[in-house]
């Protein structure tokens, strides 16, 4: 007999039998379980820097001779995103698809890093980077920034725009201070001099608590919850491991260059007001006379598209495309779905002005 909820004795007989179950399977499956790994491709590396690495990733094809792609991470989290597994993987469908593509690996910072600026990551590391392939290929550079590192890459082909042939940008926010942006309202309210002056560099354990507090429940109780209906699927649990592992495979932050970008872009909003400055050097986002795809997710509670959309109007060149995917901010490039749409429109869009 059902009761006014809709369910009676006997399904909560069979809903506890099952879990039993679950965590039954999952008690034998759990140590069988290794630690994942992450990487679906080869890659070399062709450039350093101190920490910063900049390899090169190696397709089953030759590449079709459009531009070296660079791909621009954030400094928050480690670049491996774009290529974490067989199937999931951004870079593996860009190589398919003939792209000669590259990342930048920021390291892990430590304490003699801690007064590394803005100007260190774009000037030095970013513009070594893309130097040494203009002179291994003969020409400008296709840009592909990620968050915050497509927050780098705006900034970086405004300053140097003769390096940078196309500019690809994906869930980077230009506006910081939309309605609905929770973790710029946090950031505008922090004491940010105090901050660094007292901890140096960011540990990262303290900005993965700051994000997982944008959704605390989802993040810190259901998904963990839902962890029970998978402890009897060995894929799905090693899959969700490995997102674990990114998570929280995060660096700390060289202090000095958070200090500057809290304050020039999230409280200062400077890509909206004109106010950005590079060490001595002002950007200027109507510099940007290249074609620009700016790519952002449709549910992204990190990047609201609103803030990037914001891009509209800013740049200087004429080839302005914009496009919005179905998922959040990881998901974008990761889900079946984004697998699916977001390289062949990465790609397509390079094609067209190979």
């Amino acid at each position: 007999m059902k009761g006014p909820l809709g369910f009676g004795m006997d399904d909560l007989l069979q809903e506890a039998l099952q879990l039993q179950r679950k965590l039954a399977d999952g008690l034998k499956l759990l140590p069988d379980v290794e630690d994942v790994g992450y990487g679906a491709t080869a890659r070399e590396e062709v450039w350093s820097d101190g920490k910063v690495k900049l390899y090169r990733f190696i397709g089953a094809q030759p590449p079709s001779g459009q531009p070296p792609l660079l791909i621009v991470y954030a400094l928050v989290n480690r670049p491996y995103m774009v290529d974490l597994q067989d199937g999931r993987s951004l870079v593996q469908k860009l190589l398919a698809a003939g792209q000669d593509v590259y990342v930048l690996d920021w390291g892990y910072p430590d304490r003699s890093e801690r007064f590394l600026t803005l100007e260190d990551y774009l000037l030095r590391y970013v513009d070594g980077a893309v130097d040494h392939l203009r002179a291994q290929h003969g020409g400008p550079v296709n840009l592909l920034g990620i968050c915050q590192g497509g927050v780098f890459s705006l900034c970086y082909a405004a300053l140097r725009p003769h390096k940078v042939r196309n500019l690809v940008t994906m869930v980077a926010p230009v506006d910081f201070h939309t309605p609905d942006n929770m973790l710029s309202h946090w950031a505008r309210h922090v004491d940010v001099d105090l901050f660094v002056d007292t901890l140096g560099n960011v540990p990262a354990d303290l900005m993965n608590a700051s994000y997982l507090m944008l959704k605390p429940f989802r993040l810190n109780v259901q998904k963990y919850v839902g962890l029970v209906d998978i402890l009897d699927d060995r894929q799905a649990l090693e899959d969700f491991l490995r997102m674990e592992k990114w998570i929280f495979d995060s660096p700390d932050l060289a202090g000095e260059a958070f200090r500057e970008f809290v304050k020039q872009f999230y409280q200062g909003n400077g890509l909206m007001r004109g106010s950005i400055r590079i060490g001595d050097e002002a950007v200027d986002l109507a510099q940007l006379r290249m074609p620009v795809l700016n790519i952002y997710a449709e549910q992204d509670h990190l990047v609201p598209p609103a803030a990037s959309q914001a891009l509209r109007g800013k740049t200087g060149t004429t080839d302005y495309t914009e496009l919005g995917f179905r998922g959040g901010h990881i998901g974008i490039y990761v889900s079946a779905r984004a697998q699916r749409e977001v390289p062949s429109a990465i790609h397509d869009w390079l094609s067209r002005r190979a």
